[in-house]
């Protein structure tokens, strides 16, 4: 089995004929999902900054809508919906918790 190497161009996944094409299309797309998930993040720091008070950055009914959304996207793209509905719920916990510590940082 080859290593895959610094630089080697990454397969799409029903190219990939080894682990190592796998792993490394695997690492290459996690990466990419730290940035996304780094600029979704920049926009908590927006929403804590925009909100007029604390008890503003929880709001169920946008979590609820965000969550249909990721879970109909989802399923329009082939993926378990209630997996992704799951994940996302997750997602947005985090954002709240990290939105909140930022307005937290701001009024302190």
């Amino acid at each position: 089995m080859n290593p895959i190497l610094p630089g080697d161009p990454i397969l799409k996944g029903a190219d990939c004929t080894t682990m190592a094409e796998v792993r490394a299309g695997v690492d290459a797309l996690d990466r990419e999902l730290v940035a996304l998930l780094r600029r979704r993040f920049d926009y908590m720091d927006a929403a804590a900054r925009i909100k007029p008070a604390r008890g503003a950055v929880r709001d169920e009914a946008r979590k609820a809508q965000v969550i249909a959304q990721a879970r109909a996207a989802a399923e329009a793209a082939g993926l378990p919906g209630e997996a992704i509905a799951a994940l996302w719920d997750q997602l947005v916990e985090a954002s709240i918790a990290y939105e909140l510590a930022a307005f937290d940082r701001r009024a302190g």
